[in-house]
């Protein structure tokens, strides 16, 4: 329409970004009902521990494999399947949120395949370091580990841009420096969790993925910096 009146007032969220974030979704809603009681009987209340038994990448599991150089299939899984079983709704909410609004950038900057390449890398990555950090045996759940390396994918998409203003690039972190200050006052107020290192390595991982998703890949990256 002529009028704009026929315009959506969203802009849409690609495919794929759906695709990954609709699994969290329903796998919460299922969870959260039988937490609540809804459906499943006595058994639903425990439904999320099981998930996380089932689902979740245990640092402990990992070490043991290592020590054994057994590589059982099933556990392997865990370090893709962990990002959408969540410690509870308000830590699936969260990250969502992350979720939608900066894999919408990413994939708007880059490309779906873009966007996959940095959710699952930074997944997998973060929980290599979780599992090999020594003392560390609890468990990694949730989308946050992702959602800091699509943190950290928006964070290069800055950085280029601020590159090519000639403004100063260090002001494309300024979104991770804030989330650390608030990481560090909620560690001293309640205590710091080992998924912090998981969440760290995500987000320089999904930086580092950046350089070769982005658009032209490192070869564009390097032109644009001898331009600077």
């Amino acid at each position: 329409m002529q009028n704009g009146y026929g315009e959506s007032p969203f802009n849409p969220v690609a495919p794929v970004v759906w695709a990954v974030l609709l699994p969290m979704i329903a796998i919460e809603v299922v969870l959260a009902l039988g937490g609540m009681g809804f459906g499943g009987g006595d058994a639903a209340s425990g439904w999320r521990s099981v998930a996380i038994g089932n689902f979740g990448f245990n640092a402990a599991l990992f070490k043991e494999m290592m020590a054994r150089h057994e590589w059982p299939i099933w556990d392997m899984v865990r370090i893709l399947s962990y990002p959408f079983v969540h410690s509870g709704p308000v830590e699936a909410l969260m990250a969502g949120v992350f979720i939608i609004a900066l894999g919408k950038a990413v994939t708007e900057a880059f490309s779906a395949a873009a966007f996959l390449a940095i959710f699952f890398g930074s997944a997998i990555g973060g929980a290599l370091v979780f599992g090999l950090m020594p003392g560390v045996t609890g468990w990694l759940t949730g989308g946050f580990t992702p959602a800091y390396g699509l943190i950290g994918a928006f964070t290069f998409i800055l950085w280029v841009r601020l590159g090519q203003q000639r403004a100063n690039p260090l002001r494309a972190f300024t979104l991770i420096g804030g989330i650390m200050v608030i990481q560090l006052v909620f560690a001293a107020l309640f205590g710091a969790s080992p998924t912090w290192f998981a969440n760290i390595a995500g987000f320089v991982i999904g930086f580092g993925l950046s350089f070769l998703v982005a658009p032209g890949g490192p070869q564009a990256m390097l032109a644009r910096i001898r331009r600077r």
